[in-house]
């Protein structure tokens, strides 16, 4: 009863919060390190010019500039719905609507031809259930910069309801959000993205292989054509609806990474709500059992649950773990291969070449430095 009534105090105080409240603040780069984040939104827009909850099937496509605070540590994520401190949380800094879809080709080209030639990639990051378009923004940002990716990050902002109470909405979205989702991809590469990494967190997962599974059915083969790599974190995913989905793609990208943790609490309650006897959803699997045969790599970050903020994103939240992350790409540069940096983190030669590779990730122990 009381972890229940607890949960129910927590879904109360989110409904008090007006989490739509996301101010510009362009003076906030006068003390933080802005950080640039292009965004295509299936969100409608609002008569006060800002994208909530409501589905629009029509592509909106912004350049956002977030400030990342001086004070900030790997991990965290601290922010303000309205009087953000500069000093000390993201702050939005500057929002930039594009009119056409060539305006935004444009402005892409162009932000690519300035990184160097073998850094031109794009990561797309494709946000979960009860988030806002400036929250994944906020999200997005401190993930990139924490583990400095060799090139751009983009995020696609599906109409999520924003809420704790809002999960039938956000599944139906989630579905509606399909096609805005391919479009998007197709429109970056056409943009001039050399490589295209596709990285999604919780139902943004379940968006992600329901967009894969649709795209091959048209154009068999147009996934690893597309992607040098797919990373589905804390997926919320039925593990035979996720077999379902696999069997479609003819040629599945490489590497395709699943993190996971056993710890992942928000599962466990997600599965429960199903009626799942063990509890378990794709991104809480204990082994790879059921999914042996794919070819996937299973990515176990149980171990650093204990320094993450949140045991449904430790991916981006353990300061430990982005500290291996971030430790890859420097050792890929010095051994001068032209390893993308999901390449470096999962190489080929340690994939079981005949089905999944299952991978545990050790944190190191209590009070070592990270």
């Amino acid at each position: 009863m009381r972890p229940l009534l607890l949960g129910l105090f927590a879904i109360i105080l989110t409904a008090c919060v007006d989490r739509s409240v996301n101010p510009v603040v362009p003076e906030a780069l006068d003390v933080g390190e802005p950080y640039t984040v292009f965004v295509a939104s299936s969100r409608a827009k609002e008569a006060d010019g800002t994208y909530g909850f409501r589905r629009s099937d029509r592509l909106s496509l912004l350049e956002l500039t977030v400030s990342i605070p001086p004070a900030h540590q790997p991990g965290d994520l601290s922010f303000s719905y309205a009087n953000p401190d500069p000093e000390q949380q993201f702050t939005l800094a500057g929002q930039r609507e594009f009119a056409t879809q060539r305006d935004f080709n444009a402005r892409v080209s162009q932000r690519m031809r300035s990184f160097d030639a073998n850094n031109r990639e794009v990561v797309i990051f494709v946000h979960g259930y009860n988030t806002t378009q400036v929250e994944t923004a906020f999200r997005a940002a401190q993930m990139a910069h924490d583990v400095e990716i060799p090139g751009q990050i983009m995020m696609y902002s599906w109409p999520s309801r924003g809420r704790a109470y809002g999960y039938a909405y956000d599944l139906d979205s989630m579905l509606f959000a399909r096609d805005g989702l391919e479009s998007f991809v197709n429109q970056v590469k056409a943009a001039g993205a050399k490589r295209v990494i596709l990285v999604a967190h919780s139902m943004g997962s379940a968006l992600t292989m329901e967009m894969l599974r649709q795209a091959e059915l048209k154009n068999p083969g147009w996934a690893s054509r597309t992607f040098e790599g797919v990373i589905l974190i804390s997926p919320d995913l039925d593990i035979d609806l996720f077999r379902e989905q696999m069997d479609e793609i003819s040629d599945v990208p490489q590497p395709f990474a699943i993190m996971v943790s056993e710890k992942d609490k928000a599962l466990g309650f997600s599965a429960r709500l199903r009626g799942t006897a063990d509890s378990e959803r794709l991104g809480n699997i204990s082994s790879i059992q059921k999914i042996a045969d794919l070819p996937v790599e299973v990515i176990d970050t149980t171990a650093f649950n204990e320094d993450a903020a949140s045991s449904h994103f430790v991916a981006a939240t353990s300061p430990s773990l982005l500290a291996m992350f971030k430790a890859t790409r420097p050792l890929s540069q010095a051994l001068e291969t032209e390893n993308s940096g999901i390449e470096s983190l999962f190489p080929a030669t340690l994939r079981n070449s005949s089905g999944a590779t299952s991978v545990t990730l050790t944190a190191p122990p209590s009070g070592e430095d990270r």
